[in-house]
């Protein structure tokens, strides 16, 4: 026998039971959100050409996995699920599309398993490509982040910036002391005046002391930032963004932060960045965002002759579950989704009425009710009744009698009641309706 311990891969980990329940609990939320705003599913490869993928994301670059030559072509684990989408657009020459995808990516970097930092994990993103009036794909990008994180009630900031407002020069910002920023920006050419105001800015935002309205309103009335045409590009379309936000009632989610420096190479326009406002939350377990997307007009015209405008959001699930599984472990939030509608248990091991459970369960799935018993009944119901809280939300319950018709008596009981003497006697013809009524 082996001595060698059986393991996952360093940063991928196993889904089951309570687990997977609830990430299928969050994806169905996810994807009721993006189907109501008219998005359509896609699904792409998980390995893409490498030359695809190693143009697109700057340092992170290194983090790419990159897959043994096989067959004459050089491939890599997909990074993220926009540059897959980017080429999947340039592929179809698909012009039009609100679309949404759920799948698995990979980074080599190094993994955090308790802060929900992953080698192997989940990103939902949602994307808006075409050429559309300003702003308006931008806003309902936001609404639908504002509208995911409602539905899975975790409240949160979205930090937003504009890519023009410090065009080229953002890299450094979330790397470097200020001062050394300063002066890269001075040997761009950005007038030194205009450099000290933006520090100024850059502080201020990161301290998160004004919202958007507030931010745009200092950014308006300094003559000397405005007179850069980049910023007052930048600022006229938050401006007309604010205005969306409004409309769709998600404005207050939403802190302009010029501290804010996405990573990667492709954005031109407005960033996001989500953030959990429970503080208490997030300093205890560090998870940093939990959502990160913005405005790539030219990451399409990589893999085409045109361009298309697109922008989108993309979900960090394994950080979301991290922090919904952590306040059901405080019993905040406790979990509630079970796997089945139905249990059948036997009220003798003597006997095992293995027909009549085939057929009661027959008939519960043809009513389109989730149901399962345990093929090996020889348990005491005790016994089959702890396996059943784990699992569904009611019981039924059968027992053997010389004088009911079929020889069975049936009663329900519905979860999370303990005491099986509290089950309710019920009419065989009549259990798909009492099943429906107590589930109901």
């Amino acid at each position: 026998m082996s001595t060698t311990q059986i393991k996952t891969p360093k940063g991928t980990r196993d889904w089951a039971e309570d687990d997977l329940i609830l990430r299928n609990a969050v994806f169905a939320k996810i994807r009721r959100v993006f189907e109501l705003h008219g998005g359509a599913e896609i699904d792409t490869p998980v390995f893409e050409l490498k030359s695809y993928l190693t143009d697109n994301y700057g340092e992170d670059t290194k983090l790419i996995y990159n897959l043994q030559e096989r067959g004459g072509e050089l491939c890599a684990l997909r990074y993220d699920l926009t540059v897959p989408f980017a080429r999947w657009l340039a592929m179809g020459n698909i012009r039009h599309i609100k679309r949404f995808q759920i799948g698995k990516v990979y980074r080599r970097d190094q993994p955090a398993v308790s802060r929900g930092r992953m080698r192997e994990f989940f990103q939902c993103d949602f994307d808006y490509a075409g050429e559309f009036d300003s702003m308006v794909p931008d806003a309902e990008v936001v609404s639908i982040t504002a509208e995911v994180f409602e539905a899975l009630d975790l409240p949160v900031t979205i930090r937003i910036n504009h890519r023009l407002i410090l065009d080229g020069l953002f890299s450094a910002l979330d790397k470097l002391p200020w001062d050394e920023v300063q002066k890269e920006m001075e040997t761009k050419g950005l007038d030194a005046s205009v450099a000290t105001k933006l520090g100024g800015y850059v502080l201020l935002g990161s301290a998160g002391e004004f919202d958007l309205a507030a931010s745009l309103e200092m950014l308006k009335s300094d003559p000397l930032l405005l007179k850069n045409a980049d910023i007052q590009k930048g600022v006229e379309e938050v401006e007309l963004l604010l205005q969306y936000l409004n409309a769709y009632g998600v404005a207050t989610y939403v802190k302009f932060d010029l501290s804010l420096a996405r990573g990667l190479d492709y954005y031109t326009g407005l960033i996001y960045e989500v953030v959990l406002d429970d503080e208490g939350t997030e300093a205890k377990l560090q998870v940093g965002s939990v959502a990160a997307g913005g405005r790539y007009d030219s990451l399409v015209g990589k893999f085409s002759s045109r361009d298309i405008p697109c922008v989108g959001i993309s979900f960090g699930i394994d950080r979301i579950l991290t922090v919904l599984k952590a306040r059901q472990e405080a019993n905040l939030k406790p979990q509630t989704s079970r796997r089945l509608d139905v249990w059948i248990i036997i009220a003798s091991s003597n006997t095992l009425l293995v027909e009549q459970r085939i057929v009661i369960a027959r008939e519960l799935r043809q009513a389109d009710i989730s149901v399962d018993f345990d093929a090996k009944a020889d348990k005491k119901p005790r016994k089959q009744m702890d396996v059943a809280k784990k699992s569904a939300s009611v019981v039924v319950f059968l027992e053997y009698t010389d004088v009911s018709p079929g020889g069975i008596r049936v009663k329900t009981l519905a979860l999370p009641e303990k005491n099986l003497d509290n089950a309710t006697a019920v009419d065989r013809k009549d259990l798909v309706c009492e099943v429906k009524k107590r589930l109901a």
